[in-house]
């Protein structure tokens, strides 16, 4: 999958657990809605981390590591000027 539609997807799937957490403020015994938030959460948990493995961290807290020094910095491709 490329960048785009995998941000897309992380994006998707964040919002949806979102809304099952507003959801879930005002009917929090709705046992489907807690399993639909779950199986939600799997799904964002394990698209976030493809996202990183590929493309590096989406947040300050996606790494501990600093591998992104290695990459070239903007001013350091000439294709970006």
């Amino acid at each position: 999958m490329n960048k785009t539609k995998l941000l897309r997807r992380v994006s998707s799937l964040g919002f949806s657990m979102l809304e099952f957490r507003l959801f879930l403020d005002t009917h929090p015994d709705d046992a489907d809605a807690i399993q639909l938030f779950n199986t939600y959460r799997k799904k964002y948990e394990a698209a976030k981390e493809e996202y990183e493995k590929q493309f590096g961290p989406l947040t300050l807290n996606g790494y501990n590591s600093d591998e992104w020094l290695k990459d070239p910095w903007p001013w350091d491709n000439a294709a970006n000027c």
